[in-house]
């Protein structure tokens, strides 16, 4: 995969396979290391059911880590994979610290026994995605969380306004019979949450069930502006907050107290104090986590008075992508 001459030298690698994984805890530690050897950053995650992650590096650092994860069978097909792994480029690193945890699921829904690797929907590729999401009997949902739909969606999207992925299932059996509702097609950022709602879907009785192919990054990448039917930005998990649509960086930042997206607009609400709080949590934030968000704010001014970075950590939903 050679670097494109003309982006930014920095490699952000979005990764995900549904893969039974009985030696999870195992590969944890060398995992972890050939990370830390290769200088790549970001957070990986582990589990019975697969990987899920994003990381960034250099060319060489994030070559050297798909050698490795490669060098295992299970996972030989990642990079090669549109569903699997997407790759973008930034002048600005996206993550201060490398770290691999293990999970229960790879993408949390809460519901023991759906299991992509055994039941999933039908892949759509890119090219064909308008022309399904534009028939009338096709129910078009945006998987993702309320304040990515925000941001951005598909023309004529259903939002759930959902907060976790995990009131899917409540949201999709209060409102929807697959008896009425034959066809379905779903999307989410980068494929992995549409591959566990489609098998969710299945197994509630669903009968014709589509998910987006590498889920919108791929979108955006593979079918030109001038066609797409996607409006505004697309909310990613790492410090670039939002992509465009030719994938450079969008112009909303990150409320570091809620972890919700600002806009200008935002930033300029007497609401908004940088790192403690904006006009979406303003009213709604506890006292006690916007007295820790004082105090981090406190710590990256002064780490920023010494010219070091610093790290202002990510959100726990960083991997539901």
């Amino acid at each position: 995969m050679p670097h494109p001459t003309s982006t930014p030298p920095i490699v952000v690698a979005a990764m995900y396979k549904f893969v039974t994984l009985d030696d999870a805890e195992a590969l944890r530690e060398p995992l972890r290391q050939t990370m830390l050897d290769n200088g790549v950053k970001g957070t990986l995650l582990l589990a019975h059911e697969g990987i899920n992650g994003t990381v960034a590096g250099t060319r060489e650092g994030i070559e050297a880590l798909l050698a490795w994860l490669t060098a295992d069978p299970r996972l030989r097909d990642i990079p090669h994979n549109a569903a699997h792994y997407k790759e973008s480029y930034c002048d600005v690193p996206p993550f201060y610290r490398t770290k691999v945890k293990l999970k229960k699921e790879i993408v949390t829904l809460g519901m023991p026994g759906i299991d992509p690797n055994d039941t999933v929907g039908t892949y759509v590729e890119p090219e064909q995605w308008n022309a399904l999401i534009s028939d009338p009997e096709v129910l078009v949902i945006d998987t993702r969380n309320d304040y990515e739909v925000e941001i951005g969606s598909f023309e004529g999207a259903i939002d759930p306004k959902t907060a976790t992925f995990r009131e899917f299932p409540d949201y999709v059996r209060e409102h929807y019979d697959p008896a009425r509702h034959k066809k379905v097609a779903m999307f989410c950022t980068g494929g992995i949450r549409c591959e566990k709602a489609s098998s969710f879907m299945l197994k509630e009785g669903f009968d014709e069930v589509y998910h987006l192919k590498g889920g919108v990054l791929n979108y955006l990448e593979k079918v030109p502006e001038a066609q797409s039917l996607w409006r505004g930005d697309c909310f990613v998990f790492d410090n670039r907050v939002t992509v465009r649509h030719d994938l450079s960086e969008g112009a909303f930042e990150q409320c570091h107290a809620c972890r919700r997206p600002i806009s200008v607009e935002d930033m300029n609400s007497s609401a908004y104090e940088p790192g403690i709080s904006c006009p979406h949590c303003i009213d709604s934030l506890p006292e006690k986590t916007r007295a820790a968000a004082r105090e981090r704010q406190r710590q990256i001014e002064l780490a920023k008075a010494r010219g070091e970075p610093h790290p202002l950590g990510r959100d726990p939903r960083d991997t539901q992508r």
